[in-house]
């Protein structure tokens, strides 16, 4: 990228290590509605909605077999991987790279009521709809398979022209019930919002892991952000904190085997519930007193919120 001065953070350059074409995103989930505002608050709501073939039909396996093979750009740190894909060019092979995959693929728990497939969708609309690298590989941290991460569901970056980092601690929740998974969502994302800076904060050794494991893919780039994070460092004083959340839940106007609906008629629905769902969302920000920060919210109906679970594990062949 050549040679710059360690603050010199811009909007490009994070841009520069966003991963994944984000039509590929199409194929599979269909934007509603985008940058819908919530009354009294700093929200900014999304809505997706799985995608219908010509024949009518919801393929929510082929979604899990393309995060399936999403998981390594998510799950390994990009230095790594960029590491593997130059031994791969130089000895013209794709063993290295084959063989991130298969050690991200190994991260992910077996577990049934896992949260993970909804983090997967979490780093996969941060990243390509959004257009918010995700900062801080966690699932590399973890210690053991059958347990998930203590923390955030993930932590994502913007900067703005002023050079102050917009950091986005993410949260998500696949339930059935979609009020549920609105106030669990909002419940656990609140501390690390909220919580003032200090040794006992929620977010604490997240912050902690930012300043020596923050991973930009370029070592000049990463050096410079995570000076950020640095307590020594004046800079530690441009940190924004703001929120990214994710809820899938349950919806009745897809089709089944006895019914045929449009894609059309699918995100008509999705648009009229959505006035429903945005009170839902406003209510709890407010019980959880969170209107003051900047918080993208990405609601995915599905037609199944354990089926999108039991093909997920299905896909990474854990069930």
């Amino acid at each position: 990228m050549g040679a710059r001065r360690l603050t010199d953070l811009t909007p490009e350059l994070l841009h520069q290590i966003l991963a994944g074409d984000p039509d590929e995103l199409d194929v599979h989930l269909r934007l509603v509605e985008r940058d819908v505002a919530l009354q009294d608050c700093k929200v900014r709501l999304h809505c997706h909605c799985l995608t219908v073939d010509a024949n009518g039909r919801i393929k929510i396996a082929r979604l899990a077999e393309f995060m399936r093979a999403m998981l390594a750009d998510y799950a390994i740190p990009k230095n790594k991987m960029q590491a593997a894909r130059a031994r791969d060019s130089k000895y013209h092979s794709t063993g290295a790279v084959i063989q991130l995959h298969h050690e991200a693929l190994n991260l992910f728990t077996h577990l049934a009521q896992t949260g993970e497939g909804g983090e997967m969708l979490l780093y996969l609309l941060s990243e390509r709809f959004l257009k918010m690298p995700q900062v801080l590989c966690k699932m590399d941290l973890k210690t053991d398979t059958s347990m998930h991460y203590h923390g955030s569901d993930g932590v994502y970056a913007r900067v703005t022209s002023e050079g102050v980092i917009k950091l986005y601690w993410g949260e998500s929740k696949i339930y059935g019930d979609a009020s549920e998974a609105i106030r669990d969502c909002l419940y656990s994302l609140s501390p690390f919002l909220l919580e003032p800076d200090a040794e006992h904060a929620g977010r604490e050794r997240d912050l902690l892991l930012l300043s020596d494991k923050a991973d930009l893919s370029d070592e000049t780039l990463t050096k410079a952000f995570r000076r950020y994070f640095d307590r020594t460092s004046p800079l530690s004083n441009r940190v924004q904190y703001c929120g990214v959340a994710l809820v899938g839940f349950d919806a009745d106007f897809y089709p089944n085997e006895n019914t045929a609906v449009t894609a059309d008629e699918i995100a008509s629905s999705a648009k009229s519930a959505l006035a429903k769902w945005s009170r839902q969302i406003g209510n709890r920000i407010s019980k959880e007193k969170l209107a003051n920060f900047e918080i993208e919210f990405l609601c995915v109906p599905m037609p199944s919120a354990a089926a999108f679970r039991d093909s997920f594990l299905t896909a990474l062949g854990k069930k």
